[in-house]
């Protein structure tokens, strides 16, 4: 998760990827690092610096055109001039302009009725268009509004120099396109009216999880002995108050029950579909439902702790971050906005001073280039289909760290498996206890098993406390610690030294296999048999995979029998056992200069190796060091069938932005020569313009909801 110390400011104004470029480079150049900027949901995110004043941050982005507001205010559309009046006030001027090419009413062919009504639609598209530009040539980073201001404007200047020059001769009309700059407004305005529609959809998953989160919260506080219930705003909500939370309602944050029993929807936090039963001691998630009865909750975590505020701000830094492949759109963009006023020059030049035609058809040519160009959908081509991709991933229950993560899961050669808790349940329990000495009983097997394993929070660990707790009496052991990949070890009152472990801790053969062993001073005591089964979807998982040209790999600190076994259950090729952390790891960079390498684990004993591998996937389940380390969280634990799904989503994302890319490049070097050679005219150039932004858009929307399980 993102440290204290980013800050985040709310901007207004923001349009495009190359608004958010330029309000990036800008603070950049500040001196400021970490600088995230999501023109979709306005959020300016930065590592903050105790040598730059906020005021002076403010002072910045207020400098390139936009506004800093605060939260309340935030997507209130304080402006009397939203995009959508600008839009329909051009329209209205702009129809009947337009219409003088089709009506032969002689009041429509007057030059200064022309004029008139070309006005108001200029007038606003020179301030719109006018002040975007110049804030993105301050920032170093000339969007697309630079070209239709000069393309607009140079349509309105000829005109408005026909009309003076030529006033009250027929000559005025062949200076005339007032028709030509209105709708060259009119038609961007709509473009960006459906772009910003649009891209709202590509945020959804945002929205969704904010809506999770509860503005009230009913409160039990004893007066005199008796309960009372007093309703209380959800900021105000500490740790330790207990709550009430009824049929229906949703949980207000993170807590432990109480009393009572209920069923709690935590699809939209899991993506598990089924009602998930709660009873006393169980820990619940701010936002989820209750479905069926009622309980009191004590609250554990508060406002930025809980763990869906953690995933909304996972999901937010997520879509801000880009992918490699976003590289090349964004050089491309940054130069594109002078290359085409050159190619526009130029275009000029050839058809009025080369080839001799008259000024206006040069002119028109030379607009037409300008006005068809569109830097923008190489902007929109990576971002919009990330976030899609990355609220589609949350909706199912698996958290993306970002745009590079996406890019690199699709790309993936081999992806590998830890073995206990990842591919196997993880909830293990005792089978059989075989003692080695008639110096110890069963019962005070199970209570030095206890007694250790509450030091460690191994999946066995986990498994073996959940079973023992309360059943047994615990021993009274001292300098308890834990060595990876070996056990944990104590001694108690008398000095005796215990280890408890995997087989490494054996140097004896034994002609039983357990899957624990316990020694005391050196001297094996008890060995002990577990069960753990095979996660259902497991065989179905790896086929998955190997369907796709991924190989799948198991990575097991257990022993040769057990892992060779469970790899020909799966129809795994390829497995490695008996491995320590240092030798997974080995392993890990050895199948990483093979190709791009997934690791799926979720133990403290996976952490290197899911730091050292492309893409590290953790289980819900697994330990803090194990998710802090991992790329994808997957937090429905209960399937592995998740881990498939993740990648999936992966592909396809990075299958949209190909093809995003594909259509953004392909357009402009197909369009602008078209342009150049005068077979488009201004108004149909600026109608394929805009929507060239809606196709890629568009293209990424359809990943919400494509079919991706064919």
């Amino acid at each position: 998760m993102e440290s204290a110390e980013k800050k985040q400011l709310l901007v207004e104004g923001m349009t495009c990827s190359n608004c958010a470029m330029g309000v990036a480079k800008r603070l950049e150049k500040r001196g400021l690092t970490n600088v995230d900027v999501n023109f979709s949901t306005g959020e300016v995110r930065y590592t903050d610096n105790p040598e730059i004043k906020q005021e002076i941050v403010v002072s910045d982005i207020k400098s390139l055109g936009y506004r800093v507001v605060d939260e309340s205010d935030h997507g209130k559309n304080s402006q009397f001039w939203t995009i959508e009046r600008k839009f329909y006030v051009s329209l209205f001027f702009s129809v009947p302009l337009f219409s003088h090419m089709f009506i032969s009413w002689h009041v429509l062919h007057d030059p200064i009725v022309q004029l008139l009504l070309c006005l108001p639609v200029f007038i606003l598209g020179f301030l719109h268009f006018g002040k975007s530009g110049w804030g993105s040539l301050k920032s170093g980073v000339p969007n697309m509004d630079v070209l239709i201001f000069i393309g607009s404007t140079a349509a309105f200047g000829y005109s408005l120099f026909g009309v003076i020059m030529h006033w009250g001769t027929p000559d005025a009309a062949n200076f005339l396109f007032f028709e030509t700059a209105a709708t060259i407004i009119t038609l961007v305005f709509l473009g960006n009216l459906i772009e910003h529609r649009s891209v709202i959809q590509t945020t959804s998953a945002i929205r969704e999880l904010n809506a999770l989160q509860v503005d009230k919260a009913t409160k039990v506080v004893m007066t005199n002995g008796v309960e009372e219930l007093i309703e209380i705003e959800a900021k105000d909500i500490r740790v330790g108050d207990v709550l009430l939370v009824n049929n229906g309602d949703k949980i207000p944050t993170d807590g432990q029950v109480k009393s009572g029993t209920a069923k709690l929807d935590e699809s939209m936090i899991s993506g598990e579909s089924e009602w998930i039963p709660k009873n006393v001691g169980a820990e619940v998630i701010g936002g989820t439902i209750v479905q069926d009865g009622n309980i009191q909750i004590t609250t554990l975590k508060v406002g930025h702790q809980t763990v869906l505020s953690q995933i909304i701000e996972l999901v937010k830094t997520a879509q801000s971050q880009k992918p490699a492949i976003q590289k090349l759109g964004d050089k491309v963009a940054g130069i594109f906005v002078p290359v085409v006023v050159g190619i526009a020059v130029v275009t000029f030049a050839i058809w009025y001073l080369a080839i001799g035609v008259d000024f206006k058809i040069a002119m028109l040519n030379a607009i037409a280039v300008l006005v068809v160009s569109c830097p923008c959908a190489m902007g929109l081509a990576t971002p919009t289909a990330v976030m899609v991709g990355i609220s589609r991933a949350a909706r199912n229950g698996i958290l993306i760290k970002g745009g590079q993560s996406i890019e690199l899961f699709a790309k993936a050669k081999h992806i590998v498996f830890d073995k206990t808790g990842t591919i196997t349940t993880g909830d293990f329990s005792i089978d059989s206890i075989q003692l080695f000495t008639d110096t110890i009983s069963e019962q005070e097997v199970r209570s030095l098993l206890l007694s250790l394993q509450l030091y460690s929070s191994h999946p066995i660990a986990k498994s073996l406390i959940k079973q023992l707790k309360g059943k047994v009496k615990m021993q009274s052991l001292l300098e308890i610690k834990e060595e990876k990949a070996l056990g944990m070890s104590g001694k108690d009152m008398e000095g005796n030294f215990y280890q408890l472990g995997s087989h490494k801790l054996v140097a004896e053969k034994l002609e039983t296999d357990f899957s624990i062993y316990l020694l005391k001073n050196g001297a094996l005591i008890a060995g002990i048999k577990l069960t753990d089964e095979v996660r259902e979807d497991a065989f179905k998982t790896m086929q998955l995979f190997q369907s796709a040209g991924i190989t799948p790999i198991i990575l097991s600190g257990d022993k040769e029998i057990k892992v060779k076994e469970m790899a020909e259950k799966l129809g795994i090729q390829t497995y490695f056992s008996d491995q320590l952390p240092e030798q997974k790891l080995a392993k890990i960079e050895e199948l990483n200069l093979l190709g791009d390498t997934i690791m799926v684990g979720d133990g403290i004993n996976d952490a290197p190796a899911l730091a050292k591998a492309t893409i590290g996937v953790s289980l819900s389940s697994a330990t803090q060091v194990a998710i802090n380390t991992a790329e994808v969280i997957l937090l429905n634990k209960l399937s592995l069938k998740a881990v498939w799904n993740a990648y999936n989503i992966s592909a396809h994302t990075y299958l949209t932005i190909k093809q995003n890319l594909f259509w953004a490049f392909a357009y402009n070097i197909v369009a602008i020569p078209i342009a150049a050679m005068g077979f488009l005219n201004p108004m149909v150039a600026a109608l394929s313009m805009a929507f060239s932004d809606v196709i890629v858009i568009g293209n990424s929307i359809r990943l919400r909801f494509k079919n991706i399980n064919k």
